[in-house]
């Protein structure tokens, strides 16, 4: 189960990389004559194949572009991607290093490399890496690396750090739910329930209701007494998500 969450994760990142990797169109066969244009047209045709799932494809292109350029830190990081992908981990553990080594201010990598240092348990490290993502300013998923640092934050029993981190997200980009369900879970443990409240209004605004935050919701409104929001969380968490686990938690702890 912990490999298929991790496979669904750089399933997703690669999805999120690929609304920025567009297809070079090419002349020949071959990328424009300039070295780097042509280093940057292979990565980005990489990371396109591996978003639609072609990894022969990706892989021929990122070794193209190392061919140029063996210190490409972009092809060592889509490399990563690509062995993270085939659960080949010190492979993948490798070209991450690498790229970071290439390039100490590739965000991008670090950011990844974060997520990866995450799935494998080694909190510690995540951290280092999702801080220094997200330190840089002209990185455009600052974003997602705050939520990272938050959520690892989080693992690490660093509550304050935790909350600075995702507000911090959420100032910079107001739409990222991740962090809103997890504050209000921050502020539900704390028993601050009316700051729980208020981020999981947030979040069901934003987007549709997971187990998750159906669960939180369900006791948030039985600690406000709203019966009927309680039992409107309560139907969509058995019709939606009648084998997850916080559906079990629900019968156990509420149904009669």
């Amino acid at each position: 189960m912990h490999h298929f969450k991790s496979f669904s994760k750089v399933v997703a990142l690669i999805l999120a990389l690929g609304l920025s990797a567009c297809v070079t169109t090419m002349e020949g066969g071959n990328p424009a004559t300039d070295p780097n244009t042509a280093v940057e047209t292979y990565i980005q045709l990489g990371l396109g194949y591996l978003r639609t799932g072609n990894r022969d494809a990706a892989r021929l292109n990122f070794s193209k572009a190392l061919e140029i350029d063996k210190r490409s830190a972009g092809a060592h990081d889509g490399l990563a991607l690509l062995y993270q992908l085939e659960a080949m981990n010190d492979l993948a553990e490798s070209h991450f290093k690498r790229a970071i080594r290439y390039d100490r201010n590739f965000a991008r990598a670090r950011n990844n490399y974060g997520s990866f240092l995450y799935d494998a348990g080694r909190y510690k490290e995540a951290f280092t890496q999702f801080e220094l993502a997200s330190q840089n300013l002209n990185y455009n998923r600052r974003p997602i690396a705050l939520v990272n640092l938050g959520r690892t934050a989080l693992m690490l029993d660093d509550l304050g750090r935790a909350e600075s981190a995702l507000k911090h997200a959420l100032t910079l980009d107001p739409s990222q739910d991740r962090a809103m369900i997890e504050l209000a879970e921050i502020y539900f443990n704390q028993e601050n329930y009316a700051e729980a409240k208020r981020y999981l209004d947030m979040y069901g605004k934003t987007t549709r209701h997971s187990a998750r935050s159906l669960w939180l919701g369900i006791r948030l409104e039985r600690i406000f007494g709203n019966r009927d929001q309680e039992a409107s969380y309560a139907l969509a968490l058995k019709n939606l998500h009648p084998y997850s686990q916080e559906y079990l938690q629900y019968r156990q702890a509420f149904s009669q």
